[in-house]
């Protein structure tokens, strides 16, 4: 009998073992979830806060269709209006800035250079599967949520030397980042707040960006959201930036 038991217990074991998720499914797994929709398009409320509570709020239009393709544009304040911002496949992204009437390209080395004015980086901002770029290593599993450890691959170049990202067990969502420089320093932290399901699909409705060296903090507020209604390809090029 208690070679019975401990079989029955050994192929449990076995079992559970094969049935765990590797660092990487976790990873691809939130990617699916994140880029889910067939496309998007976002209203948001965007505030900065400044280390002695002063604010500037303006709100951006943000169209994505599947993982990689991105473009936003400010919809306020006056003084910023129509500043635009594209992200490409291939890491190629765009800034039009309406006073020079013409597009820019951000080159690689300067993609730490944060988007007008927020604490938000070109590369924060680009349409992205953190699993194409990214290798992942499980630091921890709890019960409600995945802790993961992401370093660039080799043929990736990020300002970042290492991210941590903390993943829902129940939905496969990202709720909180922390980013490292190449000290191995805290530079920024991000909390995704108020997830919920929109027709279908989960969103964050709530992002907090906090600039640990400066104190300042930049909040995301979604106020509008559309899913699936057929954006066309000609939305995500240089032409359609510059309007």
């Amino acid at each position: 009998m208690k070679k019975i038991i401990l079989l029955i217990i050994c192929i449990l074991a076995v079992f559970s073992q094969a049935q765990q998720l590797t660092a990487t499914q976790i990873l691809e797994k939130a990617d699916a979830v994140m880029n889910a929709p067939k496309d998007q398009e976002l209203k948001i409320k965007l505030t900065v806060i400044d280390k002695k509570g002063n604010e500037k709020v303006r709100e951006i239009n943000m169209m994505q269709k599947g993982s990689d393709k991105r473009i936003a544009k400010f919809l306020s304040p006056a003084d910023q209006k129509g500043i635009g911002f594209l992200s490409l496949p291939g890491g190629l992204i765009y800034i039009y800035l309406p006073a020079y009437k013409k597009t820019r390209r951000i080159a690689a080395h300067v993609k730490n250079t944060k988007f007008a004015g927020t604490d938000f980086t070109y590369e924060d901002m680009e349409a992205k599967r953190y699993s194409d770029n990214w290798q992942a290593q499980l630091l921890k599993e709890e019960d409600d949520y995945y802790q993961l450890q992401l370093t660039p691959k080799k043929d990736f170049k990020s300002d970042y030397a290492k991210l941590i990202i903390w993943i829902r067990t129940d939905n496969f969502f990202p709720f909180k980042i922390e980013y490292y420089d190449k000290g191995d320093n805290t530079v920024k932290i991000m909390n995704q707040k108020d997830i919920e399901m929109i027709n279908g699909y989960w969103v964050s409705k709530e992002s907090e960006m906090e600039d640990i060296k400066t104190g300042n903090k930049t909040i995301m507020l979604l106020q509008e959201v559309k899913f699936d209604s057929g954006l066309s390809d000609d939305v995500f090029t240089e032409r359609y930036l510059k309007r």
